[in-house]
């Protein structure tokens, strides 16, 4: 999925049958379907300036489309005329990821290695490559229009500088990383999905250890996004729950999971950080409040004012045991549940296992790793 930085009410989402569809937010429903790939959509991005979509796919290509300005935000759909795209770059490998400068006219390419492309020449511009056999994600910097990050296959995080022409640092972790978030407010710090079921946030100035380790999913977290205030970011997972963390928070202050939804591949917050979007296998995109118990429309002033008092007393009295208890619990379902229960027994046996060494032996020989430093294997220059 992608959504236009230049609308509220757009978003795109691409499919593996190759269909790619424009929907509008407001009215629920698509406005258009871009018809071009022949395989499966990988990757969807959208220009800075708001007016072209690029998206890639397993077909090798990568198609530019102009995204239309009738149709969006209009009471009426415009479904029956499929658009065909403005131009098509053909690759020598498979695309996995595609991603567009914050500020800028170039973009990148992740598959076999990773390519820098504008949008006016028809050849990669610049290659780059170290060691992956595959990169499966790129995301470029909000505020440093020329640092880009990847993640591989070989478990790597690597950071480019496309005016060196070289990468800059490579952090070599125990699992695949699936996808790379910066943070928009803080453009230094970056959070990655892990395989491992934890997200793992970053300075990139300091990859010797992680800043935050966020836990709570019990299978491989597949898509991160951060909000437009930078203050919290949203999940999607395997164990088919979409979870909303905070930026600096080791655990989730929301889960949303439906019956019918399955394993989440992809999820995305509005542009003003009241929805989310999340994107599943079983053919549905899903939109979710940020804030569940918010209410949604336009508020009396007495409503402002009910609302505001009843956060003062949350905000007050959330040190009580009952009133912690009430905002902790989330209803989860039963295979997440003992799926967690489990985790948290074999956690438990694995420290007890370390702690029962560390004290039969020479003090100072069985070393004791923090959380944040024990998954990270190299960090290569």
């Amino acid at each position: 999925m992608a959504k236009n930085p230049r609308r509220l009410n757009c978003f795109i989402s691409g499919s593996m049958d190759g269909e790619i569809k424009l929907w509008d937010v407001a009215y629920r429903r698509a406005n258009q379907t871009l018809l071009g790939h022949k395989g499966a959509v990988r990757g969807l991005t959208i220009s800075s300036d708001g007016e072209r979509l690029l998206s890639c796919g397993d077909d090798c290509t990568v198609r530019i489309w102009s995204l239309p300005e009738s149709g969006m935000g209009s009471s009426e759909a415009n479904t029956t005329s499929p658009q065909k795209s403005i131009a098509c770059h053909v690759g020598k490998n498979a695309f996995r990821a595609i991603d567009h400068q914050w500020t800028g006219s170039f973009f990148a390419t992740a598959g076999a290695q990773v390519d820098i492309w504008d949008q006016n020449r028809s050849e990669p511009i610049d290659s780059f490559t170290w060691g992956s056999d595959t990169v499966i994600s790129v995301r470029f910097n909000p505020a440093e229009p020329e640092i880009f990050s990847t993640s591989g296959s070989d478990r790597s995080i690597v950071l480019y500088d496309l005016r060196m022409g070289t990468p800059l640092r490579k952090l070599i972790m125990q699992t695949r990383t699936n996808a790379i978030a910066w943070n928009p407010r803080e453009a230094f710090n970056f959070t990655c999905a892990n395989e491992d079921c934890n997200c793992y946030s970053y300075d990139m100035r300091k990859l010797q250890s992680a800043l935050c380790v966020h836990k709570d999913h019990v299978s491989a977290v597949m898509d991160v996004d951060f909000s437009p205030t930078g203050r919290e970011f949203v999940t999607g997972s395997y164990d088919r729950t979409v979870r909303i963390f905070s930026y600096n928070g080791g655990h989730s202050r929301e889960v949303y999971h439906t019956k019918r939804m399955q394993r989440v591949f992809c999820v995305k917050f509005s542009g003003d950080g009241t929805y989310v979007l999340s994107g599943s296998d079983d053919t549905n995109v899903r939109l979710w409040k940020a804030k569940a118990a918010e209410q949604l429309g336009v508020l009396l002033p007495r409503e402002k004012r009910k609302h505001a008092y009843n956060n003062a007393l949350t905000e007050r009295y959330k040190h009580l045991p009952e009133i912690l208890r009430i905002g902790r619990h989330r209803h989860l379902p039963k295979p997440v549940y003992k799926a967690a229960k489990l985790r948290r027994t074999v956690y438990d046996a694995e420290k007890k296992r370390e702690d029962r060494k560390r004290a039969h032996s020479a003090p100072g020989s069985v070393p004791h790793p923090p959380l944040r430093k024990k998954r990270i294997v190299a960090e290569l220059e």
